[in-house]
């Protein structure tokens, strides 16, 4: 099986994409690994398994459109395989297989199937000290950036990414920029949460970025960003938006963008730029906390 992601925006050609089916049943409250999923158990509207599974498979048309070729991981009953993205992820050719929070650990087992296919040469494993989800590990070319949790915030469940993985990263491509984003973290209230850094932020084609920039801490790394693409380039969201998921779109190549059709405002700003935007309800996925980005877990992009 072939890998190689040098960006998020690139021609999509292989792509894992999580699946709805079976996950299980309503968690209590103290169960909850995400602020946005309690948010709707304690608001007695917990996402409904049959639209969950509608969302996807409606996503997955779209990616069949454009002739992607779509890998599913293997259905574990009980358990929730929506969000591919932080059990995996690709930098060039190699394949890293995340350190999750224990509570998501089953998930990898779902894509066995997938790294069967890969040379054993080009999987990486990572150190067990080492904490990433693939949702805080965004590809920009020569630039490779990283969410963090700040030290104070590690016990917090919604803490996925350590700084060690800054390290660790820049060992294996010592000619990268590898720049470590330190994120707001809170278990209990999701406008104050930034679970993961595609949640605040996401390169798009032609040089833009969306971005929320008060999810993440630091002023330095603020400006950084903005020196990096340019203030003209940033398209900034605001933190109702952000709670939203508008950052978590997905670009199957530089030009075209899968967004959720409830948003508007980003909707209309993407085709005034010139992006083609195939439109995907969402919602029901959402209240788990991701949107498409997080549903995929890229494997090739030409």
């Amino acid at each position: 099986m072939k890998l190689d992601i040098k960006n998020e925006t690139n021609q999509l050609f292989s792509v894992i994409l999580g699946v709805a089916n079976d996950f299980g049943f309503q968690p209590t409250p103290e169960n909850c690994i995400d602020p946005k999923t309690k948010h709707f158990v304690l608001n007695n509207s917990f996402p409904s398994e049959r639209d969950c599974i509608k969302e996807v498979e409606s996503f997955n048309d779209v990616l069949l459109k454009y002739e992607v070729e779509v890998i599913r991981p293997k259905n574990i009953e009980g358990l929730n395989q929506i969000f591919t993205r932080d059990v995996g992820f690709v930098i060039k050719n190699k394949f890293f297989k995340s350190n999750t929070i224990s509570e998501r650990k089953q998930e990898k087992d779902g894509i066995n199937n997938c790294l069967k296919k890969i040379n054993k040469s080009d999987i990486v494993e990572v150190p067990e000290d080492i904490r990433v989800e693939g949702g805080d590990v965004l590809v920009d070319n020569d630039f490779i950036f990283i969410g963090t949790s700040n030290v104070k915030d590690t016990k917090l469940k919604v803490s996925r990414t350590n700084e060690k993985s800054v390290d660790f990263i820049k060992e294996v491509f010592p000619n990268k920029s590898v720049l470590g984003l330190e994120l707001y973290k809170n278990d209990n209230n999701p406008f104050d949460n930034i679970l993961h850094l595609d949640c605040t932020m996401q390169p798009i084609g032609n040089g833009k970025i969306i971005i929320f920039k008060n999810g993440i801490r630091k002023d330095s790394d603020k400006e950084l960003i903005k020196e990096i693409y340019g203030a003209e380039n940033c398209i900034e969201i605001s933190r109702e938006e952000m709670y939203e998921g508008y950052s978590n779109i997905f670009s199957i190549n530089s030009n075209t963008i899968v967004s959720d059709k409830t948003f508007v405002r980003l909707n209309n700003k993407l085709s005034d730029l010139g992006f083609k935007v195939e439109e995907v309800y969402y919602r029901e996925v959402s209240k788990f906390g991701g949107l498409f980005r997080c549903s995929t877990l890229p494997l090739y992009r030409k």
